[in-house]
């Protein structure tokens, strides 16, 4: 594929999202960096928290974003994997655990 569908260089556009609608806009970004103001966890907490999650909810330009960012704080590479890889471990687990779900449905059907 020459020309992937995410370009990187669209992560500089998440500001315009406020053009068509500049009041939702501008309370959803009042929101989002408020989140990521040092609180009772730090930011760089927070970044490693984005950056599993951005694997988790798969989006390409927060895993961008948050591996920039955790560069920028002074995150290892060993401390981005290890929280990526404890997002997949609660995504593995979480579809893992519907099978009990199946297994319920599969017990009461099969008698």
């Amino acid at each position: 594929m020459n020309n992937p569908y995410y370009q990187s260089q669209d992560l500089k556009k998440f500001k315009k999202i406020s053009d068509w609608s500049p009041k939702l806009g501008k309370n959803f970004f009042n929101y989002y960096n408020s989140v990521f103001d040092e609180g009772v966890l730090s930011a760089r907490e927070k970044s490693l928290i984005a950056l599993a999650v951005s694997h988790t909810v798969q989006c390409p330009y927060c895993i961008d974003a948050y591996t920039q960012d955790g560069l920028q704080r002074g995150i290892d590479k060993e401390e981005m994997m290890e929280a990526v890889h404890v997002a997949a471990a609660i995504r593995g687990g979480a579809s893992l655990v519907h099978g009990v779900q199946m297994m319920e449905v599969y017990n009461k059907r099969s008698m």
